[in-house]
């Protein structure tokens, strides 16, 4: 679609009714002909206006009020009832596209079912996540797919498919790839720079969002808070430049929540918000989530912007005219056409509750077992623990219709009497030492220390690591909550964008506890009134509370007795998605919280035969006294059938199919600085770290016995002379491309259906660069008892390209590649081979041609930064260090004389860039950065250069004092 974007036919006149002006009216046109007939009958007010989330009906032209953004993570969210699916990143470990697909579809009906209901409910949907989960102590690791970016681009695509449906025209809902781009933590979220030398951009980040998008099934795309090499991503107009050159669809790009605002005060990139929005609608960002439902200060700035000339209307247009297409597909202007149409109470259908328990079911992942699961019949089962028989929430679950736990649903398959519960929690009795009277509700929740006694008083607590507690009341089963400064106990679940049902416990030296109330920071106290109540108000432990605690019953000593009396005790463990790790907080740490460890070996001291279930947002770095378990299972939080489907699994009626699309570290060192986004040069994540994993891509383990008999490659070299793959890996395979077919023949040796993911990875030890080991190829197989299969995996030859920063291109180099064949990429017993021919690459040309600091092959000591506002990317010495350098390899440097570095300042004091011989340290040029200038007040220096011992040599690049280098180049 072109960018010249034509309104001179408009007329402002509001009561002209010509042909022309009807054009987006008739049906049969193109979309793209419609939305630009639409666009010219607009005034600039009018346009102008649509730049905002909330934007106003156009009644004259048909338009309707219109907001982006629905949010349907895994369901529908925020909207009431609707059926609650696992989270992506267990949806993700079915390996499941079609599954995934289908879920999606179920959510897109029941988003239908919403907007029919009340047609101010958006069907631009704002999922899904895409950011590839980099590093596990992400606070939003729920809310991915994979930590590999190809598997992340698989399986999102795939739910994109679903929410998009299949008509050529008319689109289910509009789905939203979150986030643009590198983004992985949520301390500082909106003012962290992700440093992204060219390799990790290009083969670790870019692919995650280009599957989906090439395939033509999502319609928009929501930049990340964050920076990329120094320049918000709001206006980061290179990236969102080349995202949409990946296809022909007009995407949609809507800024996150506040984030232009962030621009001025978080971020200070711009000194006032008039020229911040201007440069992110010339960066290509349509639409303003910004000032909630309020309006006017985007339509004001934007305004400013215009009259300024800091804007043209021609830019407003582009932007204007990709929302129209957009609204256009969702048959907004065509409601007798739209295929997708349902009723308010196509919600909770039979066939979604099906869906759903299908859907834990197919995540749920054996990950070591000594033969105790499947559980045997007749079995007796204590289930215990946090998650023994609750259902827990995330920040963008929907108010799930039911929730059946694990042990409700255990208790259902095996019989009440063979299944026993305990959830583990210490059962007290709190008493006011104010009042003298123990706490209790009153019939409407609210908390007082009266003295009057019953049940009422009793509290069950349970620590959720780092002190962080939840306290509920055993009567009502009602958590205590703080919202509202008088404490309650009505809350069924910890929730909210601030959660109000955490507290911590001060304990003093007497034995008594004060609390304070997480969510405020307040502390309780109890009133002088003639009830009591308790409040949060104390500003400190000196000033609240203190409340003597009586245990009634020891949680650990519980878990004990029940695991005593069982066959199998099933330990649950796990986090709950509202505490210690979710969006605005990252994890504290890796480790399973101390509680819930002491719980673990309470019911492995009681019987041997236990089995730790971990039910998740993320991986754990699993402690020592875990080994000894019988069996190890995960799952993601499941949603409404969570019991159910976990049980179809652990009793046998389901063969476990789920494998893990995230590697879990063998220890947090392994996972690195959360911060740190070279995961080539700092050598994290499982593509590039050097010791394994705890359990790697792909881990999963069936109830069979799958053998590895042989495996080939054929053909077996390839020579890439004349390759260009300019698409790199990643993406469906083209016909006629030059590919490798791996043969690869399993067995079962067990006496039950054995379902396996055969995988293909590869790594190149000898390669000339530090080589990912990457998943290549997979495949589904089921093996009866007895049987085997020929499993033949297609893997284009391109898959085994890395991105060539020396002359910015996808290349296949020379060499032998070694693919693994196994079932993870941990365990790969059998090992084939591709020799690769062709030219190598060339020495870096340095010499008449200017070399950007950023594409250097290493860097130490340096961080990557903006080069311009607008464009560019450079190094510079980070406040705290003196100095720093970049390598750059392999480098032509005949007939030489001159070196020119592209330079300037961060602050004053002196600087200087140096260039040495890296492999004999000699000295071959020096230059001093010039005194003045600002940020973007770069200037070339020159300096003689001494010729190097060879042609071809790597150079050092020092980077010395307060300065920035864009670019060297030698002459």
């Amino acid at each position: 679609m072109a960018d010249d974007v034509r309104t001179a036919d408009r007329t402002d006149d509001p009561t002209a009714t010509g042909a022309a002006d009807h054009a987006w009216r008739d049906a049969d046109r193109p979309v793209a002909e419609r939305a630009r007939a639409l666009l010219a009958a607009l005034t600039r007010e009018e346009k102008v206006a649509l730049l905002h989330q909330h934007a106003p009906a156009v009644d004259r032209v048909g338009l309707a009020a219109f907001r982006t953004g629905a949010e349907v993570l895994h369901g529908v969210a925020w909207l009431g009832r609707a059926t609650c699916f696992p989270q992506p990143v267990g949806l993700a470990a079915t390996w499941d596209a079609d599954l995934v697909e289908r879920v999606g579809a179920v959510v897109g009906t029941e988003l239908r079912a919403k907007h029919a209901a009340d047609p101010t409910v958006s069907l631009n949907v704002w999922a899904p996540v895409v950011n590839p989960l980099r590093h596990p102590a992400w606070g939003r690791n729920e809310e991915g797919f994979s930590s590999d970016p190809h598997v992340t681009a698989w399986l999102a695509g795939a739910y994109a498919r679903g929410l998009r449906g299949d008509h050529p025209v008319y689109w289910r809902t509009v789905p939203t790839l979150k986030h643009f781009l590198a983004y992985n933590n949520e301390t500082d979220r909106a003012v962290t720079s992700s440093g992204l030398p060219p390799r990790v951009l290009r083969e670790h980040e870019l692919p995650a969002f280009r599957g989906p998008v090439e395939a033509g099934v999502v319609g928009a795309v929501m930049p990340s808070y964050n920076l990329v090499n120094g320049r918000p991503n709001h206006v980061a107009r290179e990236l969102l430049d080349e995202l949409r050159s990946w296809t022909d669809l007009p995407l949609l790009v809507v800024s996150d929540a506040a984030a232009p605002g962030n621009l001025v005060t978080f971020e200070r990139y711009f000194d006032d918000h008039v020229a911040s929005h201007a440069a992110m609608v010339r960066a290509g960002v349509d639409s303003f989530t910004d000032n909630d439902a309020d309006a006017r200060p985007t339509v004001q700035r934007v305004t400013a912007a215009l009259d300024a000339g800091l804007l043209d209307e021609a830019d407003v247009d582009r932007a204007v005219l990709r929302q129209l297409e957009l609204r256009i597909r969702t048959g907004e202007l065509d409601p007798d056409r739209d295929p997708w149409v349902v009723g308010p109470d196509a919600i909770d259908l039979p066939a979604h509750r099906a869906l759903a328990r299908e859907s834990v079911a197919r995540s749920v992942v054996v990950l070591e077992n000594d033969g105790v699961l499947p559980l045997v019949p007749g079995a007796r089962v204590a289930v215990v623990g946090p998650h023994a028989d609750r259902v827990l929430h995330d920040w963008y679950s929907g108010t799930p219709p039911y929730l059946t736990g694990l042990g409700t649903a255990l208790a259902d398959r095996l019989g009440a009497d063979r299944v026993a519960v305990a959830d583990g929690a210490d059962r007290v009795v709190l008493t006011s030492a104010t009042t003298g009277g123990d706490v209790r509700p009153l019939p409407d929740g609210t908390l007082v220390a009266d003295g009057d006694g019953g049940d009422g008083t009793l509290v069950d607590v349970v620590d959720w690591g780092h002190g962080l507690l939840t306290l509920r009341g055993v009567e009502a089963d009602r958590l205590w909550s703080g919202a509202g400064w008088v404490l309650r106990a009505d809350a069924t679940r910890v929730g909210g964008w601030v959660a109000q049902e955490s507290f911590r416990a001060h304990r003093h030296d007497d034995g008594t506890w004060s609390l304070q109330h997480v969510g405020s920071g307040r502390w309780v106290r109890v009133q002088h009134d003639e009830a009591g109540t308790l409040v949060a108000e104390a500003q400190g432990p000196g000033t609240a509370e203190r409340f003597a605690v009586r245990v009634v019953r020891s949680g650990a000593s519980e878990v004990a007795r029940v695991a005593a009396d069982a066959d199998v005790v099933v330990v649950t463990a796990g986090n709950d998605p509202h505490l210690h790790g979710r969006e605005t907080e990252d994890r504290p740490d890796l480790d399973l919280p101390a509680a819930q460890r002491a719980l673990w070996r309470a019911a492995a001291g009681a019987n041997p035969r236990t089995v730790l279930l971990v039910v998740s947002s993320y991986p754990y770095v699993l402690p020592p006294e875990t080994d000894a378990a019988s069996a190890v299972v995960w799952t993601s939080h499941g949603g409404q059938e969570l019991g159910p489907g976990l049980t179809d699994v652990l009793v046998g009626d389901v063969e476990p199919t789920g494998r893990l699309a995230q590697w879990w570290p063998a220890d947090a060192a392994q996972a690195g600085d959360l911060l740190e986004y070279d995961v080539v040069g700092a050598r994290t994540t499982d593509w590039w770290s050097p010791a394994p994993p705890r359990y790697g891509l792909g881990h999963g383990l069936t109830y069979g016995a799958v053998r590895y008999v042989a495996a080939a490659a054929s053909p077996a070299a390839h020579d890439v002379t004349g390759l260009d793959p300019a698409r790199g890996p990643g993406g469906a395979p083209a016909v006629g491309e030059p590919a490798v077919e791996v043969r690869v023949t399993v067995a079962n040796d067990g006496p039950r259906t054995a379902h396996e993911l055969v995988q293909v990875h590869v790594e190149a030890p000898e390669h000339r660069l530090a080589f990912p080991r990457r998943l290549l190829a997979h495949a589904r197989v089921a093996l009866r008892p007895g049987a085997s299969a020929d499993v033949v995996l297609r893997v284009p030859v391109r898959e085994l390209a890395t991105w060539d920063v020396t002359r910015d291109r996808w290349v296949v180099e020379p060499g032998t590649y070694v693919l693994g064949v196994g079932p993870s990429a941990t365990t790969l017993p059998l090992r084939t081979s591709v020799e690769v021919t062709g030219p190598a690459v060339p020495p870096r040309v340095l010499v008449g041609r200017a070399v950007r600091a950023a594409d250097a092959d290493a860097r130490t000591g340096l961080v990557l930064t903006d080069r311009t506002r607008d464009a560019g990317d450079a190094v510079q010495v980070p406040r705290g260090r003196g100095r720093g350098h970049v390598v750059l390899r392999t480098c032509a440097t005949a007939g030489a004389t001159t070196v020119a570095a592209e330079v300037a300042r961060t602050r004053p004091g002196a600087a200087s860039v140096t260039v040495r011989d890296e492999v004999t340290g000699r000295l071959l040029a020096r230059v001093d950065v010039p005194e003045g200038g600002g940020r973007y007040d770069w200037a070339t220096v020159t300096a003689p250069f001494a010729a190097p011992s060879a042609d071809v040599v790597d150079l050092r690049v020092e980077l010395d004092g307060p300065a920035r280098l864009a670019a060297v180049r030698l002459d």
